[in-house]
């Protein structure tokens, strides 16, 4: 499987099943067919930047849903991902006067969090993480929902147990829709690397869903 085979669309919009299929990303509810609906006034940051407290406040209203979802899945539970998304508004409040005008928030934003997510990761590191369903909106439809539920829950499990910075890769790429630039602006790495990283997070989970689909 080539590299940029990770970024086709996937066949029919429907769930992954199998590596008949391969060269395709595994799709679940938790992944959207279309990108985060959080377009970001590009005025808002400026205007938070100048000190206006509810330009800031907007900023949080749209970012949270994504931030909570990125770190949830980063952190294995919602009280640490809570806490992860309240410690990086907060920084972002009292450190936005070094955003850059020019600069896209999105991005700069993720970085912190994504900090802050390494962070507790390393102080409250457990031996098993606990992915809660129920979190992330089911897009399945209703007669394929309790199939759907099932195999986001294993793709959740997997998740868990990917090293730290291929879970982060994946998730910004594939769940957060982000492109590759706007990544190495989260996480400080080149594209070359990302690209192996989500690569590599790709071939993990389609192996483990493979094995899972054999089983049943």
């Amino acid at each position: 499987m080539t590299v940029r085979a990770l970024d086709d669309p996937m066949l029919g919009g429907v769930p992954w099943r199998g590596g008949e299929q391969r060269g395709y990303t595994p799709r679940t509810s938790l992944m959207s067919n279309t990108p985060p609906s959080s377009s970001i006034d590009p005025t808002l940051p400026l205007r938070a930047k100048a000190g206006d407290r509810q330009a800031f406040a907007q900023l949080v209203d749209v970012m949270y849903p994504r931030s909570l979802r990125f770190a949830l899945h980063m952190v294995g539970n919602r009280e640490d991902a809570e806490e992860a998304v309240q410690d990086a508004f907060v920084r972002v409040y009292h450190h936005i006067g070094r955003f850059r005008d020019d600069a896209r928030f999105e991005p700069w934003m993720f970085r912190i969090l994504a900090n802050r997510c390494r962070s507790l990761i390393e102080k409250r590191r457990r031996h098993q993480v606990v992915i809660q369903y129920g979190d992330v909106p089911d897009r399945a439809p209703a007669a394929e929902a309790e199939d759907d539920r099932d195999w986001t829950e294993e793709v959740y499990r997997i998740l868990a147990t990917l090293p730290g910075e291929q879970r982060e890769a994946f998730l910004l790429r594939h769940v957060e829709d982000m492109a590759y630039e706007d990544i190495a602006a989260v996480t400080g790495v080149g594209l070359s690397a990302l690209r192996m990283r989500v690569k590599r997070a790709c071939d993990a989970l389609r192996a483990r869903l493979t094995e899972v689909q054999r089983n049943d």
